[in-house]
């Protein structure tokens, strides 16, 4: 079936508009904090959900009380180690971990909080569950905007982020439809869910996001995917002041083309909004009614959505664009004029829900753009329409003997020891582990001062656990 961008009539609805949205959200969210100086600030969520409830959104939504995510469903991704130190590490005996919190890259962007695993376990399990309510067919559209921690890896912390509920989310997807399609217009590279389903053609990722010297520092035109992956990987590098018209007139044309040759069978939208106008961390321009666009395009096409946060620090900004991207998955047309709410402080002078642009300057020229543009959709015609591959789980039993070149990382494979044997010109390097094969490759770049297309590697099964 060939699709298109308008909106398409499903089974769930009698007309063209209508979605049937829930809305997963836990009123302790809010209780937790990275730190006075950190930029992360879960109270926003509260924030966003007050004046959800104050624009009478949530007598339109089925509203979900997440049930938090257990040790076995973070595992579905995260290593066991990983996250039996998030389990038992607190700002307490932290002191006494120093090479734990070394191991898994726990620092000042990434602090141990008072609540962190059940922080963790919150905006995990909304994920998931969100997803497992579009699996079951009994909703159109879901909503966590707990959820987007999309730097998080399988052994380590990231970016503000420790667990990754978009690739946890994506595997329950998995369960039901042969692909799943993740955009990502969070102003930061995607760089987690990328890593996770690099070499899968089950999975494509877009990334829209600033490239250069900016975290994480990965996501360039030309990372692709690798092997059956190849070409499943879209990245879109953006730079500083783009705006409302230029952001649009790159990303619809490459989604578009995105729904035609890969067709989906469930779409994963990251809305971070630090790509917002005047954010604390972020250099874009967009306005709250140019990123909710994006929600609206990927709407359009009728197709079951996960929506999740992210990124923004400018608090008052990212509770207005997320009560706003609700209403637009609801088709609900709300006044501009914010209605009373506890929070009204933080939305002066203006107090209107639409957060505007600035007059910054735009460096994304229309000849820069064009020439991404030209890029991906030259890449994106080269993939095959729709590809159908089987999906199967490595047991624990399976055996394991391949060579393997660097990078190929299959996040499915879990609970197996390995011998890896990097080999270069000069030198042989060896290490056991079950951290899958990206930290290999850490290694590897450690010995050799480089990533090196000569490095290859091979992986042998030695034992289970």
């Amino acid at each position: 079936m060939e699709i298109s961008t308008n909106s398409l009539l499903s089974q769930s609805c009698t007309d063209a508009t209508k979605r049937r949205v829930s809305y997963f959200y836990e009123p302790d969210v809010g209780n937790y904090y990275y730190g006075t100086d950190h930029p992360m600030k879960p109270h926003r969520i509260r924030m966003a959900h007050s004046l959800i409830a104050n624009y009478d959104l949530l007598s339109q939504m089925r509203v979900v009380k997440p049930k938090p995510a257990g040790i076995s469903d973070m595992c579905q991704f995260h290593s066991d180690d990983y996250m039996a130190f998030l389990r038992n590490v607190t700002p307490e005996n932290q002191l006494t971990r120093p090479r734990d919190l070394s191991r898994f890259n726990m620092n000042s962007d990434c602090p141990v909080f008072d609540g962190l695993f059940e922080f963790c376990r919150i905006s995990a399990g909304a994920s998931i569950g969100a997803a497992r309510c579009l699996n079951e067919e009994s909703d159109d559209i879901a909503i966590n905007w707990s959820g987007g921690l999309h730097h998080a890896k399988r052994c380590e912390a990231s970016g503000f982020c420790y667990v990754n509920d978009i690739v946890l989310a994506i595997l329950e997807l998995l369960k039901k439809h042969q692909r799943v399609l993740y955009l990502d217009i969070d102003i930061h590279h995607g760089d987690g869910v990328e890593e996770a389903f690099y070499t899968t053609n089950r999975v494509m990722t877009v990334s829209f996001h600033k490239f250069g010297d900016y975290f994480p520092g990965t996501g360039h035109i030309d990372d692709i995917g690798y092997s059956t992956g190849k070409h499943y990987a879209v990245n879109v590098p953006l730079r500083d002041g783009i705006d409302d018209e230029s952001y649009q007139t790159i990303f619809k044309p490459i989604v578009s083309k995105v729904m035609q040759v890969y067709q989906p069978g469930a779409i994963v939208l990251q809305c971070g909004a630090d790509s917002l106008s005047g954010d604390r961390l972020g250099s874009f321009n967009l306005s709250v009614r140019g990123h909710a666009e994006c929600v609206r395009f990927m709407r359009s096409f009728n197709v079951p959505m996960l929506l999740v946060g992210g990124g923004g620090y400018t608090i008052r900004n990212v509770a207005r664009c997320w009560c706003y991207e609700t209403a637009v998955a609801l088709d609900v047309q709300v006044d501009e004029r914010l209605p009373e709410d506890v929070y009204s402080g933080y939305y002066g002078p203006e107090f209107s829900l639409i957060a505007p642009a600035s007059n910054m300057e735009n460096l994304n020229t229309n000849k820069f753009l064009n020439g991404i543009k030209v890029k991906i959709l030259e890449n994106l015609s080269r993939l095959e329409h729709a590809p159908s591959v089987p999906f199967h789980e490595v047991e624990n039993d399976m055996d394991v003997d391949e060579v393997w070149l660097f990078c190929q990382y299959p996040p499915i494979i879990k609970n197996i020891y390995y011998v890896c044997f990097f080999h270069f010109e000069d030198s042989e390097v060896t290490q056991i582990g079950n951290c899958g094969l990206t930290s290999f490759v850490q290694t590897a770049n450690f010995v050799t001062g480089t990533y090196s297309s000569e490095c290859m590697v091979n992986i042998y099964k030695v034992g289970t656990y």
